[in-house]
């Protein structure tokens, strides 16, 4: 058989360190999809594929690479149906910084504009979802087309769309791919010195400093510590970066926003000046919006979401390192011992009393199921988290330790990510153990990659909060003054659904039995699936409610009980008396 155009794909993606692509086959795809089978697989220096049951699983499972690796992960879609799935997981890649290559098939060259069965424009389709989106039209076009797109999605930090015509893929090489370098991180710009001394006067002149740090902190740890210690602020952290800075912290003060606990909130609105490192925190309700430095690698980032008295765009770490030496040393500790104290006051108040005495409680509280969970996981464990109210019981209850990692859509929100997210993570990282805090919701989505971790015999362990309810949306109904409608549905078994598909299954509706199951779940070789039988009612309440939002919530109680609801508010009660808001 002579060389086609996609085994030119082949040797371009293998020389960018590329081992596999995720995606589901289809008749654009199949001349790429042959041309990996031919490659010989990863271990002869070729490709595998990573079949899944969904193309939107394949791009979230690529995010996961790419966030747990740091290194460039591929998925694909074939043309019409294929590419519209796949958009869901190549945008939550995009806005999560993953470097994630989607290869895109398309209709055949000829039908191009034509209406033609599944067509659909890729190229306007992706423009959103990515850095770099272009239609490969020639054969000669391809390997300069897509080492431009790896390129991008790398040194940008964020997806590079390539479409592909499936005639053009089978279409024969125009010639030997030559190996070429291409860029392995993203770039690290440092500070200008004017800058600097900027910073430095007005740390040294204000009285007290508050750090609020995400992930763009990753590489900057030390240097971030060192500076609090340097002038004694509390820090907190946002959920991405909770993984990277809250273990071993004396300083930590943990979250604000949705998801807070700790005196964070309380430490930014209170101190003199803000220093926000490496976050693009988009709530800017809980931001002080008042004497606030930010410091990001991306330019169009600062000052988005609040006012700024300076931006600096570049990296973190270089920033502090070039600060530190003409920061002065700070004596005085009285802001920064108050907020540790008003967080461990609030530790004590709105996070332990959850996951303790909870034996008599049914159905179970997800706090206790998420303290279980933490407790029985491993130290380099790899969290994936659903969004809703799976990664409040995640910011509130995984204790990170510098090995573990959490992951989520935590910037696009998706539902569903959690169980493909702990695909990506555990073909790429087959000796670490991945856990999959999924809720009921979200499993039920995109059940059917239950099927691809059995396919490939993932030991994946899913963790199910079955609380037959979307409870982040009911939540938010309620606090808008409505009475949850349309959230609750009917009860499943989703540990019968699991065993049908291979998967070694638990499933609990008593508390006491709740630490051995999970040991049994977290401990098995293969894949396994715990169904924790949740309630509904388990809320969760920000450090800082509104005015606003406690007269929504007692008016949608209010509402409840007008419509005959009144055993609703008062498990309701029952279930949260500390923590139900009064206007």
């Amino acid at each position: 058989m002579s060389r086609t155009v996609a085994d030119d794909l082949v040797a371009v993606l293998v020389q960018a360190g590329v081992r596999r692509v995720y995606g589901l086959v289809g008749d654009s795809l199949n001349a790429l999809s042959d041309a990996i089978r031919r490659s010989g697989g990863a271990v002869n220096g070729g490709l595998d594929w990573v079949h899944v049951h969904n193309e939107e699983a394949a791009a979230f499972a690529a995010s996961a690479e790419a966030q747990l690796t740091g290194r460039l992960a591929v998925c694909a879609g074939s043309c019409g149906p294929g590419n519209t799935h796949l958009i869901q997981g190549v945008m939550d890649a995009h806005r999560s910084g993953a470097p994630v290559l989607a290869l895109a098939s398309h209709i055949a060259s000829r039908q191009i504009g034509t209406g033609f069965f599944q067509e659909t424009k890729p190229e306007a389709l992706f423009a959103q979802a990515s850095h770099y989106c272009e239609l490969v039209s020639q054969p000669a076009q391809l390997t300069r087309v897509a080492r431009l797109a790896i390129q991008n999605a790398v040194g940008r930090a964020g997806a590079g769309v390539l479409v592909l015509p499936g005639d053009l893929l089978a279409a024969d090489s125009p010639g030997p791919v030559p190996p070429s370098a291409a860029p392995a991180a993203r770039p690290l710009p440092a500070p200008r010195e004017d800058e600097v001394d900027e910073l430095a006067a007005r740390i040294n002149a204000a009285g007290t400093v508050a750090i609020f740090a995400g992930i763009g902190c990753a590489g900057a740890r030390e240097e971030v510590l060192a500076l609090a210690e340097r002038i004694n602020a509390p820090i907190g952290h946002t959920l991405r970066g909770k993984d990277v800075l809250q273990h071993d912290n004396p300083y930590d003060v943990g979250m604000t926003g949705l998801l807070g606990y700790g005196a964070c909130y309380r430490a930014l609105h209170e101190a003199d000046l803000v220093l926000l490192l490496g976050t693009d925190f988009p709530y800017d309700e809980f931001l002080p919006g008042r004497d606030t430095v930010q410091i990001d690698l991306d330019p169009a980032r600062l000052g988005r979401r609040t006012p700024l008295v300076q931006g600096i765009a570049a990296d973190v770490a270089l920033t502090l390192r070039a600060v530190l030496p003409k920061i002065d040393q700070c004596s005085d500790r009285t802001f920064l011992d108050e907020m540790l104290r008003q967080t461990r006051r609030s530790i004590e108040r709105t996070v332990k009393p959850y996951s303790h005495d909870v034996l008599r409680l049914r159905p179970i509280h997800p706090e206790y199921v998420a303290s279980v969970v933490d407790e029985l996981a491993d130290d380099d464990a790899v969290f994936t988290v659903d969004t809703g109210m799976c990664c409040t019981w995640a910011a509130r209850y995984l204790t990170p330790n510098g090995r573990r990692r959490i992951l989520g859509s935590f910037v696009h929100g998706s539902m569903a990510n959690a169980l493909p997210m702990a695909i990506g993570a555990q073909v790429a990282q087959p000796g670490r153990q991945v856990v999959s805090l999924s809720g009921d919701g979200g499993l039920a989505m995109l059940l059917g990659e239950l099927l691809t971790v059995k396919t490939h015999r993932l030991p994946v362990k899913v963790v199910t909060f079955n609380n037959s309810s979307l409870g982040m949306v009911r939540l938010e109904m309620m606090v808008a003054g409505d009475p949850p409608f349309e959230t609750d549905h009917d009860e499943v078994d989703y540990a019968a659904l699991a065993a049908a598909a291979g998967f070694h299954t638990r499933r609990v509706t008593d508390p006491a039995e709740l630490p051995a199951a999970a040991a049994a779940v977290l401990g098995h070789q293969g894949p396994a699936l715990l169904d924790v039988v949740t309630t509904a009612d388990a809320l969760e309440v920000p450090t800082h409610l509104t005015v606003a939002e406690a007269k929504g919530f007692a008016l949608s109680l209010g509402k409840t009980v007008l419509n005959g609801g009144l055993g609703q508010v008062l498990a309701l009660a029952r279930t949260n008396l500390r923590n139900i808001p009064r206007p």
